[in-house]
């Protein structure tokens, strides 16, 4: 979580925005490239085996969060034991999970911007039009496509891969990210969302985890230790 991540994904998120901006059309081509109408359109949204890694897909994102969830709730169950896990960590896992895709996903983006998903398009069979990515004027009325949900918590996982020891972590942030590539591959082979869907939920979910790492462990003014985090959840266990 330093200078360069923000700087690739800040990279990121301009060239992929501005292609994207000028020819939404590129959206419809790729996944143009999961539609099949001879197969009944984007069919693989109703194979098991998608269904099956959806579901070990969610699973997986309960299982990154549980161990500070279930730190946190021994620690006020029994206050003078230490944490099982850092305080810091605890914060930063629960705090970008609620944060990232819940607040900023789910709460601001999807029931505010309306641009449909691609299953509901005329292109593919459906009653409502494109939208470029930057465009909230879209048919959809809640729960849209931008940003996509299952993607975001997917790219959430870089919060408990940021806290791992240091000799795996690089190879922890590589693995969320291919984690996150690929919940977001299946999402848009469902036709549930488009490639900039997927793209902005990665950058606006790393953002969060950025700044609130940051806030904790990198910048004088806000960070603190994990021994004050312990020490605060003591008092707010004793008062």
């Amino acid at each position: 979580m330093n200078r360069t991540g923000l700087v690739i994904a800040l990279a990121v998120a301009a060239t992929v925005g501005l292609i994207f901006g000028i020819r939404p059309d590129l959206d419809l081509e790729l996944a143009a490239l999961f539609f099949d109408p001879g197969r009944g359109g984007f069919w693989r949204a109703y194979e098991v085996p998608y269904l099956r890694a959806r579901d070990a897909a969610t699973w997986l994102i309960t299982l990154a969060a549980l161990p500070a969830v279930v730190a946190l709730v021994v620690k006020f169950v029994r206050p003078r034991r230490p944490l099982l896990v850092p305080g810091r960590a605890i914060i930063l896992i629960l705090l970008t999970l609620g944060l990232g895709p819940g607040v900023v996903t789910n709460l601001v983006l999807k029931d505010h911007w309306g641009r449909p998903r691609p299953i509901d398009v005329v292109e593919f069979g459906g009653d409502e039009h494109l939208r470029a990515w930057w465009d909230p004027r879209g048919d959809c009325p809640k729960n849209c496509s931008f940003v996509g949900g299952e993607a975001s918590g997917a790219f959430w996982t870089l919060a408990p891969a940021a806290v791992v020891p240091v000799p795996w972590r690089a190879a922890a942030y590589g693995l969320a990210l291919a984690f996150g590539a690929g919940v977001s591959a299946l999402r848009m082979a469902a036709g549930a969302h488009f490639f900039t869907d997927v793209v902005f939920a990665g950058v606006f979910t790393f953002l969060v985890i950025w700044l609130v790492h940051g806030s904790l462990y990198r910048w004088p003014r806000t960070r603190i230790t994990d021994e004050e985090v312990e020490k605060r959840i003591e008092r707010l266990r004793g008062s």
